[in-house]
């Protein structure tokens, strides 16, 4: 519209004046254009626009009406017609101000122009506004509820789930599915694939070719990882990733990422023993596949994290339920027993009878507290594993009286988030084991975690397992179950010269270097 305006002044022949109102409508179209839509500064430039048009229309010449629709219609967009409204009555009274201080306002001629673009400007606004109001009424229809959209999600993701290999979305199991697959297309002596744990660092989903893969897995390092991972770009060179082995032209490392929309999920890492072994072609081939990998790896990673939120929601829930209520009431019913033994004080056999209530009452709130505190536990982002079993050991040992020893050794690295909730898990169910049924006077904590390694055992040296144990075998199910849930392997053993040791292994222990 501003061209238009300048080609009917320029095919008239322009005058000096028009020139110097063209190049002020120029200034406030410039700063209506730039600054945000609904920003003031674009009020101000529509503003501006509206008062050289009609100020310009007015005195000099009426094609200058041409651009008149152009703010008024912005500001019905933007602002709706209320404000536009406004501006145009704004202009109809210059326009008429204007008209009337230079004697032009009763010529048929001017008159007829300003009448027309006045009314093409309220007309544009009008059909401007309505349109907005449709687009915003659609919008907001078209806006699931929360929890309709999270239906469809969980249904959505339900359908996926059950077309995945294995009908999982377990990330263990599609990484382990993912390897296989690739390196039955390209030779490769070793691999694994890789994802984040929001700590800078990569965790191990899967590797194949050795028992144990000493990855280079920071973030912050200058390695071929930490590169694909930051470019999103395949890397391949001709050294280990691993950091105990030394260089050798005699290896090829090839490192591809897992890129969905455009985030990196994770990263697959082959190695082979020769030179040479990941030409362009194979390479091709590998990133071939990493696009749907790398969406079927991010749906199960974020499955994993929603059901790991929902797990801990549950238990906070629990935990606030059992407080406000059961524990409550007992610790009600306690100081009811302790006003009865003090109204009772020659009722011998009664006084005696209610300390033995009493003393049970004290029992069943302690354990309902302990519970509370497992319940709350979980493994803190920061603090790592063996801090969130060691927390818990030696508050269960100040409660029950034992004497707890730890021995801790953990990495920098972290395990996936999922396995570590399931380790604190199974730590917490045998050291209430041993507080529970063992009759246990001193407990031991081991917690080794070096990953894709982790080794976590709880010793006592009470009781012992047996057949008339009151909390049977349903307590070793449920760690067992837990165990084969992350591939741990579960070992209860007698511990010399007496009580039990209940160890849970995950991978391989590195080598003594």
């Amino acid at each position: 519209m501003l061209a238009l305006v300048a080609a009917l002044l320029f095919i008239d022949g322009t005058r000096a004046e028009e020139l110097l109102w063209l190049a002020l409508l120029l200034i406030a179209v410039a700063i209506a254009t730039v600054a945000p839509p609904a920003h003031r500064i674009a009020h101000f430039g529509r503003a501006a626009e509206v008062l050289v048009v009609a100020l310009a229309a007015s005195g000099v010449d009426t094609g200058f009406l041409v651009y008149l629709p152009v703010p008024v219609v912005g500001t019905a967009l933007a602002s709706g017609m209320v404000v536009a409204g406004g501006y145009l009555a704004a202009a109809v009274a210059l326009l008429v101000a204007g008209g009337a201080a230079d004697g032009v306002l009763d010529e048929r001629r001017h008159l007829a122009a300003c009448l027309t673009w006045v009314v093409v400007a309220g007309v544009s606004a009008y059909q401007a506004g309505v349109l907005q109001r449709a687009f915003l009424a659609r919008r907001t229809d078209e806006t699931p509820q929360p929890y309709v959209e999270a239906t469809r999600l969980l249904t959505q993701l339900r359908s996926v789930a059950r077309q995945l290999p294995g009908a999982t979305l377990d990330p263990g199991g599609l990484a382990e599915h993912l390897l296989d697959e690739v390196r039955a297309m390209v030779p490769s002596s070793r691999g694994a694939v890789l994802s984040g744990s929001g700590g800078g660092r990569l965790v191990v989903l899967a590797q194949a070719g050795v028992e144990r893969l000493d990855w280079e897995t920071a973030l912050d390092t200058e390695s071929s990882v930490a590169d694909s991972w930051a470019t999103q770009q395949p890397v391949v060179s001709g050294r280990s990733q691993a950091r105990s082995v030394a260089p050798s032209r005699d290896i090829s490392s090839m490192v591809v990422p897992l890129v969905a929309g455009v985030r990196t999920v994770g990263l697959i890492i082959l190695e082979s023993d020769t030179a040479g072994a990941y030409p362009p072609a194979i390479l091709a081939r590998v990133t071939g596949l990493t696009g749907a990998a790398a969406l079927r790896l991010e749906a199960a990673l974020l499955f994993d994290e929603v059901r790991s939120l929902a797990t801990t929601e549950e238990r906070q829930r629990l935990a606030r339920e059992i407080h406000d209520g059961v524990a409550q009431e007992l610790v009600m019913v306690g100081y009811g027993i302790d006003n009865a033994v003090a109204a009772l004080p020659d009722a011998a056999a009664a006084e005696e009878e209610l300390r033995i209530l009493r003393a049970e009452v004290t029992r069943v709130i302690t354990e309902l507290r302990l519970s509370l505190f497992e319940l709350r536990s979980e493994v803190d982002r920061y603090g790592g594993l063996t801090a969130a079993i060691a927390d818990y050991a030696r508050t269960v040992g100040a409660s029950a009286g034992l004497r707890v020893h730890l021995s801790l050794d953990e990495t920098t690295a972290r395990l996936p988030a999922a396995v570590e909730a399931e380790l604190l898990r199974i730590a917490q169910e045998a050291i209430t084991n041993a507080r529970k049924h063992a009759g246990a006077e001193n407990l031991w904590v081991t917690c080794a975690v070096d990953p894709p390694f982790a080794q976590v055992e709880i010793s006592d040296d009470g009781s012992g397992i047996g057949e008339n144990r009151p909390d049977g075998r349903y307590g070793l199910a449920i760690m067992a179950e837990r165990a084969e849930r992350i591939r741990g392997r579960l070992e209860i053993t007698p511990r010399v010269p007496n009580g039990t040791t209940v160890a849970v292994v995950l991978g391989t222990a590195p080598r003594a270097r």
